[in-house]
């Protein structure tokens, strides 16, 4: 008999399964936030319900192949076999109990887990704008009146609220280890809350595609004590770059690839919001808009 003859890649395929797999490790699964935890206990109870489904019909496809083969002479042939209670039975009520179970847990997560929902009372979190450039991030601290690219800073224990916005087209704002993703849309205020329990320096990035530069479109975010996140706010004070709107802020927004980090140790008081109204109003912004006509962008903010 002629012997078949196979594909060298399935001669090396177990081989290259450990690296195929090595991209499975994310930070997503090693959560350094109370948000992340929570995710991953969810992310994990829900895959662990669906594993009492997924495995024994893995295991009895496997033994019926096995046992029913061509060549056991000793398996029982049935062909007048149509029906089974028992079968039935089990067949349906584990699956309709797991969904009931997961439908559950999705809505009660869905509301404990929202990602609008502040950790704790406004006093005692701090506030950060977030805009989405092409192809970098712009940081905001309002209450510290400096803006950094590409790097982020926040104090250990400390609840975050980010303000997210887009100067651009749509992007997503996400740092892994501490949870939950929110999308970066022009023209539209979105907002998320999270808070870093360890120390450590963790990659935030953009999970939605966003052209030729998304690749490079990454930052990092410096998890410190409360004083080390002042020493820090102090340096980027001491610098001698300033953000203003439009001019400064124009100039920046022009796409680049691979940006640098850039600290500014002042900015305009309502920048994140100019950027906002510049999709609304036109590229003048709020206040240029309201200068020409006055009483209608009034009439629109009062509408909103």
């Amino acid at each position: 008999m002629r012997k078949k003859k196979y594909p060298r890649i399935f001669n090396i395929l177990p081989l290259l399964l450990p690296l195929l797999l090595s991209g499975c490790g994310s930070a997503l699964m090693d959560p350094k936030g109370e948000i992340g935890n929570e995710l991953k206990s969810l992310i994990l109870t829900a895959f662990g319900l669906m594993l009492i489904v997924v495995i024994p019909v893995i295991v009895m496809t496997i033994l019926f192949a096995w046992r029913y083969r061509h060549s056991n002479l000793m398996a029982k042939y049935a062909p007048e076999w149509s029906h089974s209670n028992a079968i039935e039975v089990v067949v349906w009520l584990i699956p309709c109990v797991i969904i009931v179970f997961l439908a559950i847990l999705t809505w009660n997560t869905s509301h404990s887990l929202d990602p609008h929902k502040p950790i704790a009372d406004k006093e005692d979190t701090l506030q950060v704008e977030v805009v989405a450039l092409d192809w970098k991030w712009l940081f905001i601290y309002p209450e510290q009146g400096i803006a950094t690219v590409n790097e982020l800073a926040l104090p250990v224990d400390k609840p975050v609220h980010f303000r997210v916005t887009s100067g651009s087209v749509m992007n997503s704002f996400m740092v892994p280890a501490l949870g939950s993703q929110i999308y970066a849309m022009a023209g539209m205020d979105n907002d998320v809350y999270l808070v870093a329990n360890e120390k450590g320096v963790y990659t935030g990035r953009s999970t939605n595609f966003s052209g030729e530069g998304f690749a490079e479109m990454t930052f990092d975010t410096h998890v410190t004590s409360e004083q080390d996140f002042q020493a820090w706010v102090d340096k980027v004070r001491g610098g001698a770059d300033t953000l203003a709107y439009p001019d400064g802020y124009r100039k920046l927004a022009k796409p680049t690839e691979d940006a640098p980090v850039q600290y500014f140790s002042s900015v305009s008081p309502e920048l994140y919001q100019d950027i906002i109204d510049s999709f609304r109003y036109g590229n003048g912004g709020r206040d240029e808009h309201a200068g020409e006509h006055g009483e209608t962008s009034m009439s629109a903010e009062a509408a909103e």
